[in-house]
């Protein structure tokens, strides 16, 4: 089975050929950092337009790069959701285009899944294991337990870890996109700030919250300038200390979590992380100590396969095809889709739960 997948949910225009035997035949992103940085973060309108104006490229691109025609392909896979809405209308529109016109299956995949999934590509792990999923829009715990089974065990209340290091960014100055800004700023450290908050840790439950620690943040900024002592030495140490005590916040819950996932699922498999954030170095090195802590293996994919692509949701689309599903031509796009859509909205969470 070859599937083309599709992904337009935020700023990365991305098309990908994917073989069922796990191979990764064609791969290509437009990133649309260049568009978005002058506003220091993502603007929908613009997000939407720049889909408009590369998805076709970009497909051809792909299809190029695999030597294959719209003959060749088993399905035609796209993000459906959760995403900005303008983006997702654009790839699905693409996709139930190509799929009609040439008889293809058509998969509405769910971009979460497609994090969620990513290990399942890149390292075949077996059900169930547990997911740290977090990005810019998401910072989620959820154990896997099939393809469309999901048990969310915790989720943000507030902001996602990679918003909160966007806006983090934007506070000290160091540019977008932010969690590779803090991170490259915080390599300079040499007294990193070690008083920052973190919050929800120790809770009984497994969420998490970054808003007050922004706001810690802020605070601490504008004292710092107000005395004429934000030097670009400050900046570093501020850096590596708003990082640690992110990472801090993800590990207490993360550990918390899988306690609770072992308790219920002896035979669990692994620890996968996903999502953006997962590419951060210094959060993968502390997850690998607690998923050895408890037994388990941490996967995590390469940082290409963590950040927003398509490559995954082609592979989401293989398992569903798999399974002998497919969506309707009447598919309509999602801007929300929770993995585990029986789960309790989350007071304060807003989309991101």
């Amino acid at each position: 089975m070859i599937v083309l997948g599709i992904e337009s949910s935020c700023d990365e225009t991305a098309a990908a050929i994917v073989a069922d035997d796990r191979r990764i035949l064609a791969d290509t992103i437009f990133a649309q950092i260049a568009e978005h940085t002058p506003f220091g973060g993502v603007v929908p309108e613009i997000a939407a337009r720049a889909h408009l104006d590369h998805l076709d490229d970009t497909i051809a691109a792909t299809m190029r790069q695999a030597g294959l025609g719209f003959e060749d392909l088993d399905g035609i896979a796209v993000t459906g959701g959760p995403g900005l809405i303008g983006g997702v209308i654009v790839g699905v529109m693409m996709a139930k285009a190509i799929a009609l016109a040439h008889g293809k299956p058509f998969i509405a995949v769910n971009h979460l899944e497609g994090h969620a999934l990513t290990a399942r590509l890149t390292d075949d792990v077996a059900f169930p294991y547990l997911l740290l999923l977090v990005s810019g829009g998401h910072c989620q715990l959820l154990v896997v337990e099939g393809v469309g089974r999901y048990q969310r065990l915790g989720a943000t209340i507030d902001d996602a870890a990679g918003e909160a290091f966007d806006k983090a960014a934007k506070l000290m100055g160091l540019g977008f996109p932010g969690g590779p800004a803090v991170a490259a700023a915080a390599l300079g450290a040499t007294a990193p700030y070690r008083d920052l908050p973190r919050p929800m840790k120790g809770r009984p439950d497994c969420n998490f919250s970054f808003s007050g620690l922004k706001t810690a943040l802020r605070q601490r900024v504008d004292a710092l300038r107000a005395e004429k002592a934000f030097d670009d030495a400050t900046r570093a140490n501020l850096a590596a200390g708003f990082q640690q005590a992110v990472v801090d916040c993800l590990i207490d819950r993360t550990r918390h979590a899988l306690k609770i996932a072992k308790a219920e699922h002896p035979n669990l498999s692994a620890l996968v992380v996903a999502g953006g954030v997962a590419a951060n170095q210094h959060l993968r090195a502390s997850l690998i100590k607690s998923a050895a802590d408890f037994g388990v293996a941490l996967v995590a994919p390469p940082p290409r396969l963590c950040t927003d692509n398509a490559a995954m949701i082609a592979w989401a689309g293989i398992e569903r095809l798999r399974l002998g599903e497919r969506s309707g031509f009447d598919y309509a796009p999602r801007p929300r889709w929770p993995l585990d859509e029986a789960a309790p909205v989350l007071a304060g969470a807003g989309v991101k739960a």
